[in-house]
């Protein structure tokens, strides 16, 4: 964690900034150790402080090695700030309405924009550590409801038992809302787990994730319920080709639009228009992180950057493929943490 603060306060002198007022909570996890707290974070080179309140004050005082802990009730943001310093807070978190009563205590208000962001894009071995941990859980959350998945379930039954078995497998919570769409509902990439049952001929997408520490996990697979149409064969193998294809460009040094544009390619041949979104994001604290696999992305992979890989086919009223796993990236590859299987399974 120290090392942590060392780069950030290197950052800040870089900006003048003296102080700067962590209130994004996963900023806050980060940089202190605060998990699951309310309150805020005040940082500068002389002294760091929590300032919560008697809910979390001795969890912070257990947790947050080299800050003092001040109770919210009896301190205000200014009782933290030395007399004209430049103090920087979180404009891309904070809601205007804090914003202004923040302001109306300090007058030297700087915005620090991606400065307390940035140094997450590169995770260290323990992040990576704990990804792992949230991979795992999700892999064999795969291979459950593989076997226990039966024609007629409904995805909110599928989606429903992923989440209660990596729960009971360690998992703190879920990742993000997880989804399982069937036949032609798989045509919408964040489609909402409904009533509509599982049916021989479909292939059902159920992309999940979990929480490990704080950090999470993310991947996709798509499965059939008995015999598949050719077509519907067709389209998974191209999903499956052009992800193959992308996680073998992936090292650091390479440009994330050329990974995205090795799998778009492949797609576009067959499928044109029928992969709208980007190839992929990085996964840390925050579910979607940067760097983002994109089109629009011309910057490097660095290495130790955790990204998806998760290309698909929308085919409206027909079905949806997507097919991803979350990698590390290395100086001449990357290393693949999902170890699920990708060759089509038929389940039911």
């Amino acid at each position: 964690m120290n090392n942590r603060i060392e780069k950030l306060l290197g950052l800040m002198e870089n900006k003048g900034i003296e102080t700067v007022i962590v209130t994004d909570p996963k900023n806050m996890h980060y940089y202190s150790g605060f998990y699951k707290g309310e309150g805020y974070a005040v940082i500068s080179r002389s002294k760091h402080f929590i300032v919560t309140d008697s809910r979390y004050t001795e969890y912070a005082e257990s947790v947050c090695k080299g800050f003092e802990v001040a109770d919210i009730s009896e301190h205000k943001p200014s009782d933290f700030v030395s007399e004209n310093a430049l103090v920087g807070f979180e404009d891309k978190s904070i809601s205007y309405d804090k914003y202004v009563n923040l302001a109306k205590q300090i007058d030297n208000l700087t915005p620090v924009g991606d400065m307390l962001i940035a140094p997450r894009e590169i995770k260290d071995d323990d992040e990576i550590k704990s990804i792992r941990k949230a991979v795992t859980i999700a892999d064999d959350a795969f291979s459950h409801i593989c076997s226990y998945i039966t024609k007629g379930m409904t995805e909110k039954e599928v989606a429903a038992e992923i989440d209660c078995y990596m729960k009971k497998h360690g998992a703190e919570d879920s990742s993000f809302s997880t989804i399982a769409a069937a036949g032609e509902r798989g045509s919408l990439p964040h489609a909402i787990p409904s009533e509509r049952t599982l049916k021989t001929g479909d292939l059902v997408v159920m992309d999940f994730g979990c929480i490990v520490d704080g950090y999470c996990s993310d991947m996709t697979r798509t499965v059939a319920v008995g015999d598949i149409s050719s077509e519907c064969e067709k389209i998974y193998n191209t999903v499956l080709e052009a992800q193959l294809s992308a996680l073998k460009s992936i090292k650091a040094g390479a440009l994330a639009c050329d990974v995205d544009n090795v799998a778009r390619n492949i797609i576009d041949s067959l499928y044109p228009k029928r992969f709208g979104h980007a190839l992929g994001h990085s996964v840390g604290l925050d579910i979607h992180e940067a760097p983002n696999l994109s089109p629009k992305n011309s910057c490097p992979l660095k290495t130790n950057n955790v990204v998806t890989v998760e290309p698909g086919i929308y085919i409206p009223g027909l079905c949806g493929v997507r097919i991803e796993d979350l990698v590390v990236v290395g100086d001449d590859g990357c290393d693949i943490l999902t170890k699920s299987p990708k060759q089509i399974i038929a389940v039911g």
